[in-house]
């Protein structure tokens, strides 16, 4: 299988549906999102399956569903029907909600870091943030973008938040405080005291 194609040496490339410029604010968005999608494979190498098996399953399930979001976001064709459902949306909320219990209470912001793997799904907050704000600007510019992706976009780096705390305190690693931080997470009721 021959992977070049010739076709975008003059600066543009294929949509699902039609053709734009390599830095059009589209293929910024689904490009970033094929970047998170890296930096969680990346992860996904510095997890012991015996300590992480559930997170690693997880991860899987999510780059199949970013996947399919970067082919939602590179779809200009009405005819293509979208992958990205609504279901994955609520998965990852029923799993921040699981990491929430599982890590120690927070009161104050965090440095990024800790652990090795921690510090990887960090950074794959941070471009899943960046992926964000393109889609933001590019649903501000053209009509027909779907809102999903939006909405599982800004869910997932709050799973990635909460999964970077879990990283850290499964392998025994405290997260640091940011030094100048209030207190700016309220304490409440976690579910668990509920029972």
């Amino acid at each position: 299988m021959r992977i070049y194609t010739r076709t975008g040496d003059k600066g543009q490339t294929s949509l699902i549906g039609g053709r734009v410029d390599k830095d059009d604010v589209r293929v910024e968005a689904y490009g970033t999102v094929d970047e998170v999608n890296c930096f969680v494979g990346q992860a996904m190498t510095e997890l012991d399956p015996a300590v992480f098996q559930d997170v690693l399953e997880d991860l899987e399930k999510i780059q199949h569903e970013l996947f399919d979001c970067g082919g939602d976001l590179s779809t200009v064709s009405k005819k293509r029907e979208l992958k990205l459902t609504k279901g994955a949306i609520t998965y990852l909320e029923e799993k921040i909600d699981s990491f929430i219990e599982e890590a120690p209470e927070l009161e104050r912001f965090i440095l990024p870091g800790g652990s090795k793997p921690a510090a990887t799904i960090h950074i794959a907050r941070t471009v899943t943030r960046r992926a964000e704000r393109l889609v933001v600007r590019l649903m501000k510019t053209e009509q027909e973008v779907p809102s999903i992706p939006l909405q599982f976009l800004n869910r997932l780096s709050d799973y990635f938040f909460a999964l970077g705390r879990v990283i850290n305190f499964r392998l025994n690693v405290n997260d640091v405080e940011y030094l100048r931080s209030a207190k700016v997470f309220k304490k409440g009721k976690r579910k668990s005291d509920e029972t």
